[in-house]
């Protein structure tokens, strides 16, 4: 693709880039363009004339600032069109009922010019294949034959305005070695400063809600986060920041009371041991040999099998969820 002319942005020099990349050359200037808009100024200037200088219309025009070019490098669609009169080429609304009533099919034809709030570009075919010229692009972006119509009415439905360029272009190297080899795109070219914004992005310390944004919108360099969107994704990470302190709050609660009911445990077997003046047997089950171990099987052993050793073993029992509890905790906040 090093054949394909492409103009980058500069300014707002976009009608600029969106001619030369066009015509493939250097072929206009800002000052060839601005002097085509001032020649359209004065050919208004002369019909509004017409009416009496001394007429209201005429004074309000004079007064209103050109809209064929202003300081910014902005030029109107008159602009254009005269400067591509030059090499014997017209432009024709691509939605208008006239053209719509040919039924030509946009891949047989030659270039468009694309228009959205003062932004121009081209897509133009070179040999046997499309590209897209947008001055915005780090360089010409591949478009197939089948994906050609699908992209201009997408623009449409965007909003553009698109133009179909008639006439022969001007003879250029790309069209002529591109008319004997095709070429592959294996990535999209990036937008103008898009790989400066991701750098610097990178380097900015994040919090848990951007990252919850881009976990739910990875950013694609085709689009950004509507900022409606991102203070919603904003808003539903911190309330799932609450959720978790709120789990980790019940959590807490759950483990006072096994506290509390360790305690009341023990105050039972303290009250039973001071009361029971007479052991009473309890048998000791294969279940409970086979299930306790430790201290429990220890208190089996050794308790002389009294009401107090069971309630001692219901102790052991419930401070060791307690811990267990606490334990799982600590885990969870860590």
């Amino acid at each position: 693709m090093e054949s394909i002319f492409h103009e980058r942005q500069e300014g707002s020099l976009c009608a600029q880039h969106c001619l030369n990349n066009l015509l493939q050359g250097e072929y206009f200037s800002p000052v060839e363009l601005s002097s085509i808009a001032q020649q359209l100024d004065e050919e208004e200037r002369m019909r509004m004339a017409e009416g009496g200088v001394s007429s209201e219309e005429y004074r309000t025009f004079l007064q209103q600032p050109s809209v064929n070019m202003d300081d910014s490098g902005f030029f109107s669609i008159q602009v254009i069109s005269n400067a591509l009169k030059v090499w014997g080429l017209e432009l024709i609304l691509f939605n208008s009922p006239e053209y719509q009533r040919l039924g030509i099919d946009p891949i047989n034809e030659k270039s468009f010019i694309c228009n959205y709030k003062e932004h121009w570009f081209t897509v133009r075919k070179l040999g046997k294949q499309w590209f897209n010229l947008n001055s915005l692009l780090m360089g010409p972006e591949l478009i197939s034959d089948t994906y050609l119509a699908l992209f201009l009415a997408q623009l449409q439905q965007e909003g553009y305005s698109i133009f179909v360029v008639k006439g022969d272009l001007p003879d250029c190297e790309a069209d002529q070695l591109l008319q004997m080899i095709r070429v592959q795109q294996m990535q999209r070219p990036k937008l103008i400063g898009e790989e400066a914004a991701q750098s610097r992005d990178q380097r900015l310390p994040r919090s848990d809600a951007d990252q919850a944004i881009e976990v739910n919108h990875p950013f694609d360099g085709t689009a950004m986060l509507d900022e409606d969107e991102e203070n919603f994704q904003r808003a539903l990470a911190l309330s799932r920041q609450e959720i978790d302190m709120e789990d980790e709050e019940a959590d807490l609660r759950r483990a006072i009371q096994l506290s509390m009911q360790a305690v009341e445990v023990s105050s039972q077997a303290h009250y039973h041991k001071m009361c029971l003046s007479r052991p009473t047997a309890v048998r000791q089950t294969p279940f409970l040999q086979k299930n306790c171990e430790g201290e429990d099987k220890h208190i089996l052993k050794n308790s002389n099998n009294s009401y107090s050793s069971k309630i001692r073993l219901q102790t052991y029992r419930t401070k060791q969820l307690l811990v267990q509890a606490l334990q799982n905790l600590a885990q969870e906040v860590i």
